[in-house]
């Protein structure tokens, strides 16, 4: 099973690539508070069809480069 997440488009400078910002909410197994943790991922868009402020779903996909190791499957209204 891939890893789906959420996210919003953050910036789509480059070429096929668009950078996503991730917002996870986890609780604290101990404390029991819940904890925010923001993560940027480099991913994949074949038709450069998303733009800055998209919500799109992201997936775990092979290694496209270095840093791209995700791809966009579909944009959110």
């Amino acid at each position: 099973m891939r890893k789906r997440f959420l996210g919003k488009v953050i910036s789509d400078k480059m070429d096929k690539s668009r950078l996503v910002k991730i917002s996870l909410t986890k609780r604290h197994p101990l404390v029991g508070k819940v904890v925010k943790k923001n993560i940027k991922l480099m991913c994949h868009d074949e038709n450069n069809s998303t733009k800055v402020g998209d919500k799109v779903v992201v997936e775990e996909t092979r290694p496209l480069s270095k840093e791209k190791h995700f791809r966009i499957v579909e944009v959110k209204k």
